[in-house]
């Protein structure tokens, strides 16, 4: 796990979505080793007792509540039961998504709704109920998980329009709630992960001679793909008061995928 000793969020309430595995799960591990209440929010039940288990061993308290981010009375279900629970909500960390691959040109409709109505709306829903919260409470930090592929369309090509749309709106929400929010002490920030290896990338990415994997590879200045633990440490300074004059941003951590 990231070493993450520096920081301090004895206390807070952080709801993370998808935080099941993979990147959520590791935030989650994270702010849970700086003494924070966690809060798991997602559609996979089955593992929801492996994260809980795996946050309780860093003696965090943590809940795991089902919680389709795309549905917004599920949402507002989500968002009173933690504030009963905990009076207050201080992070919440929008990571969940999904993606469905299909060429632009037979792009079903639903198949496009699906992935916006996740990653784009699912995030709005969460920011709006639980910024209500916040603004409520004096303030809050937002840390939306966008991706590099919402700033560049990668040139293999990939045929995600629905998933590249849909985390460009994620990165574009995150500047309109920082700014609309920034003078009643909420800060909104977001993430762009580059090619990580995750549960759902991993098989792919250990298939031997995988074309496309030795494309993001050699794209990729530093030579290698992510692994979740990396995106902790930004979660955590961006949610921090390390970073008090900093909202609307969004930071590429993508091994240098970007620059070039």
């Amino acid at each position: 796990m990231a070493n993450t000793v520096k920081f301090d969020f004895s206390g807070k309430t952080v709801i993370v979505t998808g935080a099941e595995r993979g990147i959520g799960l590791e935030i989650a591990k994270g702010f849970a080793k700086c003494g924070a209440n966690i809060v798991v929010a997602g559609i996979m039940d089955e593992e929801f007792p492996n994260a809980k288990k795996q946050i309780n061993e860093l003696e965090a308290d943590c809940t795991c509540i089902h919680t389709d981010i795309s549905d917004e009375n599920s949402v507002k279900n989500l968002v009173a039961e933690v504030a009963k629970k905990y009076g207050r909500i201080d992070i919440l960390v929008n990571n969940a998504g999904i993606n469905k691959l299909a060429p632009a040109e037979e792009m079903p409709l639903e198949v496009w709704q699906r992935v916006i109505g996740v990653n784009f709306t699912g995030t709005f829903l969460m920011c709006r109920e639980v910024g209500s919260v916040m603004l409520k409470q004096g303030g809050g930090n937002i840390v939306n998980i966008a991706s590099m592929s919402g700033l560049i369309v990668n040139p293999l090509p990939q045929t995600q329009c629905a998933y590249n749309s849909s985390k460009a709106g994620v990165i574009m929400l995150t500047k309109c709630l920082a700014n609309e929010w920034a003078e009643r002490g909420i800060r909104v920030n977001a993430i762009a992960p580059g090619f990580t290896k995750t549960p759902l990338t991993k098989k792919r990415l250990e298939t031997p001679n995988d074309p496309a994997v030795k494309k993001w590879i050699g794209g990729t200045p530093m030579g290698r793909v992510a692994v979740p633990e990396e995106m902790v440490g930004l979660a955590l300074y961006y949610a921090s008061d390390l970073s008090t004059f900093t909202t609307g941003t969004c930071i590429p951590v993508d091994g240098g995928y970007t620059c070039l």
